[in-house]
């Protein structure tokens, strides 16, 4: 039985005709210009969407490298505020580079995801699909979603805002409060630290109500010098003083001491023993590094002091009687 050809395959030219004419479909002919139309759309969607997602990732490169300067506008000002606080003023090339390109690949994902999200919905409506039933639906989903999973929603709104406001980042030695130790990993649902005994702790970051960061910022540190009670103080205290500003001028540390060493004369007096104290401003992730290299530099100085003048003594007096338990805390 021969099938009738569609009442549109009589217009010439028409796309009806040249689908009948090509398959001798009936349904893909009398359907042709709907598909053609939908695809037609669809394609216009899918460039629109590449193009939106090309522009948009261009604009979140640039706004990251304008954050990484010092004279970005008043705009990208929040992206360097929590950083410059936490740096006492200042940023790291290194330190803003990796804070700008965590958040460019947060901004990314989220721009993908609503692209995506976007584009599919229009493609489904589309296809003839009642898109309503669909929003809804997915409303009705993410409201479900989000009173059964308030823990992991909160661990990720906690963990956009920590990587936005650069409150920590790897490497950094923090106190999260229920745990504390050296960063070694951030994500946007835990923070992952180790111990001082090499334990590995995971923080929900929902969880962290407060954070003390050690690395950041400055630091004021203070050096106590212990010598015996019946020694030259006043010599004992400017040799410790010249030591202190050598070490703060070496190449070592020139650019972490951000205040000069000063000398804080005596700060305690004990049975025997009297303690001088040397204070320094220096970068926070620097202070332990400073510290030990100005203990060092004093003790050396000291010795070399007592070998030029046998009289002069300036060892605490339990490290010239011999090794006791507080000896590892002296200079």
């Amino acid at each position: 039985m021969e099938i009738a050809a569609p009442d549109c395959a009589s217009e010439a030219g028409s796309l009806c005709q040249w689908v009948w004419d090509n398959t001798g479909a009936d349904v893909l002919a009398r359907n042709s210009d709907a598909f053609a139309s939908a695809a037609i759309h669809i394609l216009l969607i899918l460039v629109i969407a590449v193009i939106a997602r090309f522009l948009l990732y261009r604009a979140i490169n640039r706004l990251t490298r304008l954050s990484n300067k010092d004279d970005a506008g008043v705009a990208l000002r929040p992206f360097q505020a929590g950083a410059r606080l936490a740096l006492g003023g200042g940023l790291t090339t290194d330190r803003r580079a990796q804070r700008t390109q965590a958040v460019g690949s947060l901004l990314k994902s989220i721009t993908s995801f609503v692209v995506i999200c976007v584009a599919g919905v229009l493609i489904l409506a589309e296809l003839g699909f009642d898109i309503a039933p669909i929003l809804t639906s997915a409303g009705i989903a993410g409201v479900a979603l989000a009173f059964g999973a308030q823990n992991l929603v909160r661990d990720f709104l906690a963990g956009i805002c920590m990587t936005l406001e650069d409150q920590y980042g790897v490497g950094d030695t923090v106190d999260l409060g229920s745990a504390s130790g050296t960063v070694v990993a951030v994500s946007l649902r835990t923070t992952t630290l180790r111990g001082g005994d090499g334990t590995i702790w995971h923080v929900r970051n929902g969880e962290v109500l407060r954070v003390g960061n050690s690395s950041q910022g400055q630091a004021v540190v203070t050096v106590p010098v212990t010598v015996p009670y019946d020694s030259d103080t006043d010599r004992a205290a400017t040799i410790a003083l010249q030591q202190a500003t050598g070490v703060a001028q070496s190449p070592e540390f020139e650019a972490a001491v951000l205040a000069e060493p000063k000398l804080l004369g005596i700060t305690d007096v004990t049975p025997g023993a009297i303690t001088l104290g040397i204070q320094a401003t220096v970068v926070a992730s620097e202070k332990d590094g400073f510290i030990r290299a100005v203990r060092s530099a004093i003790r050396t100085a000291y010795e070399r002091a007592r070998k030029d003048d046998p009289t002069a003594d300036f060892r605490p007096p339990v490290l010239a009687a011999g090794p006791g338990p507080d000896a590892r805390d002296r200079v």
